[in-house]
């Protein structure tokens, strides 16, 4: 049976709050998971709930899938978690237009488009090879469907030929996704919530299956997420019951269409909210959040928040002022070497977080020469690369004929005479008869839509791939391994010359090494591996399990490193020691865009001051801060200022002015090493 045991008066407030909306602000480290699977786990077992008719939605997978561990081990009988719906908000998206396709005009085995899929999609409408231009546009696009404003009135609102153009783009994307019968991850979103506006049974039959909804990191919903949740708690004679858990304070993805104005608008949709508080960490020491009270207390306020902690006074926090960027990484290394040595602490004890993913590289330069393992979040995963994800399109096809987006992908890399407007008529008419695409290519009445021309070379594809197919499924046949069929298909699609043909040679050459070392390795995986003692794989068999390691990557057992990590992705992590580099004007606070309207510098400062916050609360209990008087930009030393946000700690009143290095020596360490050795008590580690 769930018990309240253990929660302070504030939580036991939260998780017992039935009676109609309610906001927790729940400060950094304060308990807000605790608070929501207790809350799940009252909602079944106190107050009768189906668990079927609970959902709670958060922005990760793994933050989902903390979240239904927890609550199973509250449960006197664990698997009734599952009935749950805890999931993200894209998850509950996509459940809801499975279920409700048909009322959309989409077939039920719609296309769901990643990011490289859309990418392409783009570059033929706006008719360009330019990168970052594609990205711009991706991005506007992205925030106008986040914003529910339509290509119509994206167009009307243009305020430049850029936008304009970007708008029009828009609305060609628009017409395409629906004729190949697909999605875009933002419309996993953007459509349920059009749906449940316009047919109103289909939105009560939702309201009935999912009676209590719970938030988790509310302020970092955007206008489309929010207008999902108030249709999904609101209607005629029907009290809404809900509970949103967030923080002002942590609102840093602005950039993303997050709008901390969620919050207000809350009050004003709400009038009955229930407002309560969270200001008890468990995270951190005092004087960490002395320093992060201090610095969030510049921003104007939504609603007044002190943390605090019964963890003690802690470490002073260390304020570093180095000659240079190269200086930095080396001490922020020596620095962690010797802390680790002292406190007997393990590497993954450590953090090194930073704005912008460009700071890394020499900080990874230093802790390779210090001999420390480390882990770069969000790097970018090998299965992920646009030439892997190429070859990979090939192999789904002749696993899964029903797979359109591999479909899309294949059938235009390398380009074979198959263009966008042939893709159109051939997806609305795979709409028409419910099939996949592949499928349509081949059904009587095609001919009637496409000329000789346009039909000819989608049905020398699908041929291909059949014959490819026939020969994958099979195994230990003489000439026709694994091995075989990828060399004919690697082949007859020409790949290196498609490469060589769309990117400069150094590039073209890196990709096709990427390539070719992606292909021996399933080589060597289907004859059975190098030492050959597993039973030889056919080509259908090496597919599945490239699709099993792609989605079961980066779920193994976090390793004994240091974890390098920018500020928006350590968020919602915490660690015993964190190191914060590069505070200083121009980075953190980014500079943003010199031109920008004054009040949107100001809100571009109070979003940067949050950033600032959410480093300093990673750390439980050490916290180094450093910046450097001068920084390589450009193969030139710009001369840079420390961050107006650690003046803004007010560490000066408790430790100090913090405008003299503090750095660490051969000396001391060695002394230091020396006085551990012989069981005496260190000397500080940071003092000249």
């Amino acid at each position: 049976m769930s018990s309240n045991h253990g929660l302070n008066a504030p939580q036991h407030e939260a998780v017992n709050y039935l009676n109609g909306p309610c906001l927790v602000l729940a400060g950094a480290g304060s308990g807000k998971t605790r608070v929501i699977t207790q809350k799940i786990a009252n909602l079944i077992e106190r107050h009768g709930y189906d668990a079927k008719h609970i959902a709670a939605l958060t922005f990760t997978n793994k933050a989902a899938a903390e979240m239904q561990e927890r609550v199973a081990k509250l449960l006197q009988q664990p698997r009734q978690v599952k009935h749950c719906v805890i999931s993200t908000f894209h998850s509950l998206g996509v459940k809801i237009l499975r279920q409700e396709a048909s009322a959309l005009g989409l077939k039920d085995r719609f296309s769901i488009m990643d990011s490289d899929d859309c990418f392409a999609i783009v570059q033929d409408l706006a008719a360009t090879t330019d990168k970052q231009a594609i990205r711009r546009i991706q991005t506007a696009m992205s925030l106008w469907k986040n914003a529910l404003v339509h290509p119509d009135k994206a167009i009307k609102q243009a305020q430049s030929d850029d936008e304009a153009q970007a708008a029009r783009i828009y609305r060609s994307y628009t017409a395409t996704l629906s004729a190949y019968q697909a999605v875009d991850f933002d419309d996993l979103i953007r459509l349920p919530v059009e749906l449940f506006r316009h047919t109103g049974p289909v939105r009560d039959k939702w309201q009935r299956r999912l009676r209590y909804l719970l938030v988790d990191e509310y302020q970092d919903t955007n206008t489309c997420q929010y207008e999902l949740v108030k249709l999904l708690v609101t209607g005629v004679g029907k009290k809404p019951l809900f509970t949103a858990v967030g923080d002002d304070d942590q609102a840093i993805y602005a950039w993303r269409g997050a709008t901390i104005e969620n919050l207000t608008t809350l009050q004003v949709d709400f009038p009955d909210l229930n407002i309560i508080k969270l200001e008890q960490n468990y995270r951190s020491t005092t004087r960490i959040l002395q320093a992060a009270n201090a610095v969030i207390a510049n921003n104007p306020k939504l609603f007044e928040k002190t943390l605090w902690s019964e963890h003690g006074l802690g470490d002073p926090i260390k304020i570093m002022a180095m000659e240079d960027d190269e200086k930095e990484a080396e001490q922020v290394a020596m620095l962690i070497s010797a802390h680790r040595f002292e406190r007997r602490a393990q590497f993954s004890d450590y953090a090194i977080l930073y704005r912008s993913n460009h700071q890394s590289r020499s900080i990874e330069l230093a802790l390779r020469k210090e001999h420390i393992p480390y882990t770069v979040s969000g790097g970018q995963s090998y299965f992920d690369k646009a030439e892997i994800k190429d070859i990979i399109s090939y192999l789904r096809l002749i696993a899964n004929q029903d797979d359109d987006p591999a479909f899309i992908r294949a059938i235009t890399t390398p380009k074979r005479g198959v263009g966008q407007t042939t893709l159109e008529v051939l997806g609305e008419f795979a709409g028409q008869w419910q099939c996949s695409l592949f499928e349509a290519v081949f059904k009587g009445g095609l001919e009637a839509r496409l000329p000789e021309r346009q039909l000819r070379p989608l049905r020398d594809f699908c041929t291909f791939i059949q014959q490819l197919e026939s020969r994958a499924s099979k195994t230990n046949v003489a000439n026709d391994s694994a091995s075989e069929v990828l060399t004919d298909m690697m082949k007859e699609i020409d790949y290196e010359a498609y490469l060589y043909s769309m990117f400069d040679d150094r590039q073209a050459q890196n990709k096709w090494q990427n390539t070719l070392d992606f292909v021996d390795w399933l080589k060597a995986k289907g004859n059975g591996g190098k030492e050959g003692l597993d039973p030889e794989k056919s080509l259908l068999d090496l597919t599945q399990m490239v699709a099993l390691m792609t989605m079961l990557e980066g779920q193994d057992e976090e390793p004994d490193a240091v974890r390098m990590s920018t500020l928006h992705a350590s968020k919602g992590l915490e660690f015993p020691h964190v190191f914060l580099v590069g505070a200083e004007e121009g980075i953190l606070p980014h500079k943003g865009d010199p031109d920008a309207p004054f009040d949107t510098v100001g809100a571009r400062i109070e979003e940067e001051r949050r950033l600032m916050y959410v480093g300093i609360t990673r750390a439980q209990r050490s916290l180094h801060i450093s910046w450097c008087k001068k920084r390589r930009r450009a193969r030139e030393n710009v001369h840079c200022e420390m961050s107006r946000f650690i003046k803004e700690m007010k560490l000066d009143e408790g430790t100090g002015p913090p405008s003299e290095a503090e750095i660490i020596t051969p000396k001391n360490r060695l002394a230091n090493l020396k006085a551990l050795l012989n069981n005496k008590p260190p000397q500080d580690l940071t003092q000249t």
